[in-house]
């Protein structure tokens, strides 16, 4: 009669776990940075996570980039979002720091074209708004347009701890285009 029970709670356990739960997915896109984070975290608000962002020429849209977001059905979490977009690295590096010792993280990273054609290395950090720890980041913006001096220049911070989380081609204002990097290490 035990084995029986023990068979019968076992085989219930394996078909709640099975049962797949539904996900509702948010797609932002737009040319506009100041749009996309309005939108993100409109979205975020609602309870939607970042899952993946892509710039580039969508048939209908233009020059414009594309985020998806999702939730899960029964998430009562909500996430604050921070779009940072600029031309010039060493703007990037300071916003991206802000935003670590904010207790945002990094999530993602794209080019933004403008109509005009200018183009913005964007990176995209997201925190639980319900979470009241977060961990902190210290970050580091690697550019170069030499792949010498990316190895030359990872190997240095790799050495100090830190991890590639993203990379990108950008075209800033001083350097044209560039491989754009970004690390980060916890703080303790």
């Amino acid at each position: 009669m035990r084995l029986f029970l023990v068979c019968v709670v076992l085989g219930a356990l394996a078909s709640a776990a099975s049962a797949q739960e539904a996900i509702d997915y948010r797609v932002v896109a737009t040319n506009k940075t100041s749009t996309m984070q309005k939108e993100m975290q409109e979205a975020g608000d609602a309870g939607f996570r970042f899952a993946g962002v892509m710039g580039g020429e969508t048939t209908f849209g233009g020059k414009e980039v594309v985020v998806v977001m999702q939730k899960s059905g029964a998430s009562t979490s909500k996430y604050e979002y921070r779009l940072l977009a600029t031309s010039r690295t060493s703007t990037m590096q300071k916003e991206m720091q802000e935003a670590g010792d904010a207790g945002f993280a990094y999530v993602g990273q794209t080019v933004f074209e403008s109509l005009l054609g200018g183009k913005e290395v964007a990176s995209i950090f997201e925190t639980d708004a319900n979470s009241s720890r977060s961990e902190k980041y210290e970050y580091r913006l690697l550019a170069t347009n030499k792949t010498s001096t990316l190895q030359k220049e990872l190997q240095e911070a790799g050495q100090a701890g830190f991890q590639m989380i993203g990379m990108t081609v950008g075209k800033t204002l001083v350097g044209g285009n560039e491989v754009v990097s970004i690390l980060r290490r916890p703080v303790p």
